[in-house]
């Protein structure tokens, strides 16, 4: 009885219960299961289906006629213990000799579709069936919750669950997602955050410190545009992030968008790659349309490969209404409309970036010879 309900996942934690240390005690009498519960904090959002899921696991053992679920809350001391345990031990686990892969998603300038691009990207990688954190960096302008449906018809913005002070992020399209737009209070969601420099850094590093994504195989950051507080805290901290570049056709947006790229390399981050979006669009007729004209990620990667190691034009994202569309609906084209020639091209990203995992030469491996 206790390894069947013990099996069960707290659907917020991604763990068991008997990992989380939250089975106070199972008794069977007779044909009555009863199974006590500690939650990790009042009025936790899973309640209800931890308990569904705790009764439907007991009354699955041969000769369990009913079911009885407790539910009480975790003492402060289990609580911290927990959290503790969550973290591991340590301050930002997205050191360099973790396994988990890294990206910044950046930009030159604003309005390239970066956070689109971003939001589609970390769902065709979940998608894949890797395990995704998305970090909405881009404190000024965040829009992840809005674009991966974290946002509900009335407004109001998911809010991550606290257990004292970690922070376990909403789901949403199995894409583990923190942003700012989180944290504000209700009907302050439209407000402006008006931070400079010491805020902001002190919010990424939260984000990264305190936030329990669990294990991750890629963590992507969908970075503010231009080369600002943000980018240059990002690159103290992670130094050994990837980078990606998105840029338009136009020459104007990849001038800037070169820029962006070579500040991620004073910091020691790598560029592995430009993605132009807004690209030329196929019409039926044959014809193209070159709505912000051709050739600008072509012209970014081609002068982030001047002298240094070769950055390819990873994605070619043609101008799609379906893409913006869903970007307006809280719903990913890699989704909906996974035939779209934009969902397409960054499907084909997703397996590019999946296929080319981050080097490991030089960094050391988790593991011990027996």
């Amino acid at each position: 009885m206790r390894d069947a309900v013990g099996a069960v996942q707290d659907p917020e934690l991604r763990r068991t219960l008997a990992d989380l240390g939250m089975l106070r005690a199972v008794a069977v009498d007779g044909g009555t299961a009863r199974v006590d519960v500690s939650l990790t904090i009042v009025g936790c959002p899973a309640s209800d289906r931890i308990s569904r899921d705790v009764r439907a696991a007991a009354a699955g053992v041969p000769g369990i006629e009913a079911v009885e679920v407790v539910l009480s809350v975790m003492t402060p001391e289990e609580r911290g213990a927990l959290t503790e345990r969550l973290r591991g031990g340590r301050g930002i686990p997205f050191t360099p000799d973790a396994l988990t892969r890294v990206i910044a998603v950046t930009s030159g300038k604003g309005g390239v579709g970066k956070s689109t691009v971003t939001a589609n990207l970390a769902v065709a990688l979940a998608r894949r069936g890797l395990s995704v954190g998305l970090v909405d960096a881009d404190v000024h302008g965040f829009s992840i919750p809005g674009l991966l449906g974290l946002v509900d018809a009335d407004g109001r913005t998911a809010r991550p669950t606290r257990i004292d002070d970690l922070i376990v992020p909403p789901v949403a399209h199995d894409v583990k997602a923190v942003s700012i737009g989180m944290f504000l209070r209700e009907g302050e969601e439209r407000s402006a955050v008006a931070w400079r420099g010491p805020m902001l850094h002190r919010t990424v590093e939260q984000f990264l410190r305190d936030v329990h994504f669990g294990d991750l195989d890629v963590l992507l950051l969908d970075m503010p545009p231009g080369t600002g507080d943000v980018a240059i805290s990002v690159g103290q901290l992670l130094p050994h992030a990837e980078v990606l570049v998105v840029t338009t056709p136009q020459p104007a947006a990849a001038e800037v968008a070169i820029r962006s790229g070579l500040v991620a390399r004073q910091t020691g981050q790598r560029v592995i790659g430009v993605v132009e979006n807004m690209a030329p669009l196929p019409l039926p007729d044959g014809t193209t349309l070159a709505l912000f004209g051709s050739g600008g990620g072509a012209a970014v990667a081609s002068a982030l490969s001047a002298g240094s190691d070769e950055v390819p034009l990873l994605a070619s994202i043609p101008l799609s209404p379906p893409l913006r569309e869903s970007g307006d609906a809280g719903a990913p084209v890699v989704v909906t409309s996974p035939e779209d020639p934009a969902a397409r091209a960054i499907t084909a990203l997703a397996e590019t970036l999946s296929r080319t995992p981050r080097g490991l030469s030089g960094r050391p491996l988790p593991l011990r010879p027996r």
